[in-house]
C-alpha cells in the first residue's frame, strides 16, 4: 500500500494488525516466502557466536576506532548475557564495523517515555527502533518509527524490535537509507536469507547494481574464519 501513496497515519488506522508483530510476521512471509523472526532466530543460532567472535577478536586488530567501539560495548553491557544481549552487541558492532551511525536506527529516550512524548524531529525520518532507557542494554522496553510514527509503543525484546524493523522495510515497501546501506544488507543476506544476485533495497540506487562489496567482504572473511577454527 505504500507504493500507492497511502502513508503511514492512513494503514495505522485502516489496516493495525500490520503494526503488530504477528501480523508484520505473516505479510513479511506472503511477500517474501521467509518467516521472519523464525530465520533470523535460526541464523543467528548459526551465525551469531561466529560473528562477534570474529568481531572481537580479527577486528580489534583492523583499526582503533572499531577496538574503542568493542570496549565501549564491553563496558555497557557489563555481566549481561543472553541471546538478546547478543543481538544487541552484534547490531552495534556491525554499524561500527561498516563506519555508520547508530542514531540512524536507534534513538534512545527516557525509560518511562511514551509514545506521544517522544519528540519525533530528532527521529530519523524512516525506519528508527526507539529505546526506551540509557542504553540498549539496560532497556526492557522498545517502540517503532516509520516515517516519524510511533507504530509500536510497547516491543518487549530487541530482537522482536529488530525483526520488526527490517520487515517494515519489504512490508511498507521502502529503502534502505544510504547511511546504514551496508549494516541492513548484511543483516538481509546473513540472517533474513533474502539473497538476490542482483539489485538492493537502498535509496537512489540503479536496480541493476550488483551485491555491496563492503557486504561481501565481510560473509567471506566470516566464512574463512569459520574454516580456520576447525
Amino acid at each position: 500500500m505504500r507504493n500507492q501513496g497511502k502513508n503511514v497515519q492512513f494503514l495505522l488506522e485502516e489496516w493495525p494488525f500490520w503494526f503488530d508483530e504477528l501480523g508484520m510476521a505473516v505479510h513479511f512471509k506472503e511477500l517474501t516466502g521467509i518467516g521472519l523472526k523464525e530465520t533470523f532466530t535460526r541464523n543467528l543460532d548459526l551465525k551469531g557466536e561466529r560473528l562477534l567472535n570474529y568481531m572481537n577478536t580479527v577486528c580489534l586488530n583492523k583499526n582503533k576506532k572499531f577496538l574503542q567501539a568493542v570496549t565501549k560495548s564491553k563496558v555497557m553491557r557489563g555481566e549481561l548475557s543472553g541471546c538478546s544481549e547478543d543481538v544487541k552487541e552484534m547490531l552495534l558492532l556491525l554499524l561500527s564495523y561498516f563506519d555508520e551511525k547508530q542514531d540512524s536506527m536507534l534513538c534512545h529516550v527516557e525509560d518511562t517515555c511514551l509514545a506521544e512524548e517522544v519528540q519525533m524531529d530528532q527521529v530519523h525520518l524512516t525506519l528508527t527502533i526507539v529505546v526506551c532507557g540509557r542504553s540498549c542494554y539496560s532497556s526492557r522496553r522498545f517502540m517503532l518509527s516509520v516515517d516519524r510514527n510511533i507504530v509500536h509503543d510497547n516491543i518487549p525484546s530487541f530482537v522482536s524490535a529488530l525483526c520488526m524493523m527490517f520487515g517494515s522495510y519489504y512490508c511498507f515497501n521502502i529503502h534502505y537509507p544510504s547511511e546504514l546501506a551496508s549494516t541492513l544488507e548484511f543483516l538481509q543476506r546473513c540472517f533474513f536469507s533474502i539473497n538476490p544476485e542482483k539489485g538492493t533495497k537502498v535509496e537512489k540506487k540503479n536496480t541493476s547494481v550488483h551485491v555491496n562489496p563492503r557486504v561481501l567482504t565481510l560473509i567471506q572473511e566470516l566464512s574463512d574464519h569459520e574454516w580456520r577454527d576447525l
